[in-house]
């Protein structure tokens, strides 16, 4: 099932999309869904961020071959930090370059995970019960402050800076789909799943022994090789297999 969150009429909701057409869902979808009895063709809405997460963690150096582009060798455990909620923004939406602030601005293709439930201390055997389900992510990075900086906050939170969508797939096996990053039509990561270091079960109980994971919150899982910059006007794409197609296009920040 592939949940989205759409805008038509001035009104926003969630629904279900079905081939070419999206049913509408009473409140949010986490628990049962309560169909509204309205549909629409897909063409006619806008699609939103999936979700508003009242957190994004996110997972660092988490493949290997990006972890040694980096200059690092692969972690023994997961590298966490964080992304603004404010950073959030949907697919079809401008990323913001921040040219007074940044001189390289990276994309880094990611799958994320949506949690569908409240949840501390989930074992991985039963990381499952608590996603809702998956979605496509970019991570994007002003790569030189995170350089300078020697902490990455600032670079990784400004606003826009975490495109996701388009819609949660709920039925997705993550333990093996292709991911892809494209830049204007040219493929720059191309990588699968099976590649992580550490596997989707085992990332939802390490954060989860941290904090509390609430119901929207986001996972982003890591970035394989192949990040690199953006310029504005560019148009980048990631693709998760048995997800869809996120697409975003780079603006100058205003």
């Amino acid at each position: 099932m592939r949940i989205a969150r759409f805008a038509i009429d001035e009104s926003v909701s969630f629904g279900v999309v079905e081939e070419n057409t999206i049913a509408a869902v009473r409140a949010h979808p986490f628990g049962e869904l309560t169909f509204t009895g309205h549909r629409f063709p897909l063409a006619d809405v806008r699609l939103l961020a999936p979700i508003l997460p009242s957190k994004v963690i996110a997972i660092g150096k988490n493949y290997a071959d990006h972890a040694r582009e980096m200059g690092a060798e692969p972690p023994a455990e997961p590298v966490l930090f964080s992304k603004p909620s404010t950073a959030v923004i949907g697919p079809g939406e401008a990323v913001a370059y921040p040219e007074k602030l940044s001189e390289r601005v990276d994309y880094e293709g990611e799958l994320a995970v949506v949690i569908g439930r409240l949840c501390r201390e989930v074992p991985a055997a039963r990381a499952a019960d608590v996603i809702l389900g998956y979605t496509c992510a970019n991570d994007v990075t002003a790569r030189d402050l995170q350089k300078r900086d020697g902490q990455w906050t600032r670079a990784k939170g400004f606003d826009t800076f975490c495109p996701l969508g388009p819609w949660i797939e709920t039925e997705l096996d993550p333990s093996d789909v292709a991911l892809t990053t494209r830049v204007n039509g040219e493929t720059r990561q191309d990588a699968r799943t099976s590649q992580l270091l550490h596997a989707i079960p085992d990332l939802v109980a390490y954060v989860s022994q941290v904090m509390t994971l609430l119901p929207g919150d986001v996972i982003l899982t890591g970035t394989p090789a192949g990040v690199g910059p953006l310029e504005i006007g560019d148009e980048v794409t990631v693709t998760v297999e048995g997800v869809g197609d996120l697409t975003n296009r780079v603006v100058a920040r205003e």
